[in-house]
């Protein structure tokens, strides 16, 4: 059997690594699909389910679209827990869901001997105003709209190795929507580019925009802003593995330049669950942006700028 034959409806699919697919309905709406779940990060059941739902929104967010509707997905060990815990699961993520005024319309719980909770998320978007992660422009300014160290926090406080103000800290960034700095970049924006920080931490994120817009990403590693306590659990080595597999995988396309701390470059590639926006504007759009987001008081932090070069990234 031969290569499917290519769609023209198809306007963002699996060739970039985006965050959605993007499905052209007529020339005023393209649809926007997602779907990401995961196992428990927390221990409280309406915090995780909350964080689920942030998590798969932000995918949609990321591409400049309105989420409308959402589908959950759930796995649960019914002969182990009590239905109750699931029942908190659910209605942390319906919360969150309703807030950001999607309609939840059903979905599906399987027997799983581990709790697991997402969403499939459906969204919509004008055809000539889709945010991608791969068209960035050599002298465009670089912005994050969250701290890293989401994955090694969560390792040291499956560990008991992380304070009570430290586990709030993380919890607080995991629930932080991406909606307020979408809605800035709209006002303000758009983007030349833009993605999420997630599975594949700032580091792997950071080398997909740059693969796909033929470029390179330098960043300057004081600016990058860190969850408390991520420093020294870096120092202590707490990493998830999928934070040591973004490391082996990624590091070819990464220069270091300079004398920059072992811990603090660790960090860059990190698995990040609901991390932030990561993208790009044009030199003469930084002082609207910034503008947006203070009037706003949503957090904003300039990391870097997009050159001309090998594609990768520069950590300086």
């Amino acid at each position: 059997m031969g290569p499917a034959r290519p769609d023209p409806h198809v306007l963002v699919g699996t060739e970039t690594r985006d965050d959605a697919g993007v499905y052209l309905l007529d020339q005023e709406t393209a649809l926007v699909q997602t779907v990401d779940y995961f196992t428990p990060i927390v221990d409280d059941p309406y915090e995780f389910g909350a964080i689920a739902a942030v998590n798969a929104l932000s995918d949609i967010y990321a591409m400049g679209a309105r989420p409308l509707t959402a589908l959950n997905l759930a796995g649960f060990p019914s002969g182990t827990l009590p239905p109750e815990v699931l029942g908190r699961i659910m209605k942390g993520g319906r919360d969150v869901l309703e807030d950001a005024g999607v309609a939840l319309l059903g979905g599906h719980t399987v027997d799983d001997a581990e709790p697991k909770m997402g969403y499939a998320l459906t969204g919509v978007v004008h055809p000539d105003r889709i945010w991608r992660n791969s068209t960035a422009r050599a002298g465009d300014i670089l912005y994050l709209t969250k701290p890293i160290g989401a994955g090694v926090m969560v390792k040291a406080i499956k560990d008991d190795r992380a304070t009570a103000e430290e586990m709030q800290a993380v919890v607080a960034s995991m629930r932080q929507s991406n909606r307020t700095a979408a809605e800035c970049l709209i006002a303000s924006g758009p983007p030349t580019a833009c993605t999420d920080v997630t599975g594949f931490g700032l580091m792997g994120h950071a080398y997909e925009m740059a693969a796909g817009a033929a470029l390179r990403l330098r960043i300057e590693a004081s600016r990058v802003p860190m969850l408390p306590g991520a420093l020294d659990a870096a120092r202590r080595d707490l990493f998830p593995g999928g934070s040591r597999n973004n490391r082996h995988f990624f590091r070819r396309f990464v220069t270091v330049e300079g004398s920059i701390p072992e811990e603090r470059v660790a960090l860059f590639y990190d698995a990040v669950t609901s991390g932030g926006l990561l993208f790009t504007v044009g030199p003469d759009q930084v002082d609207t942006v910034e503008a947006a987001f203070q009037t706003a008081r949503a957090p904003l932090f300039r990391i870097g700028t997009a050159e001309a070069g090998t594609p990768g990234v520069t950590v300086c």
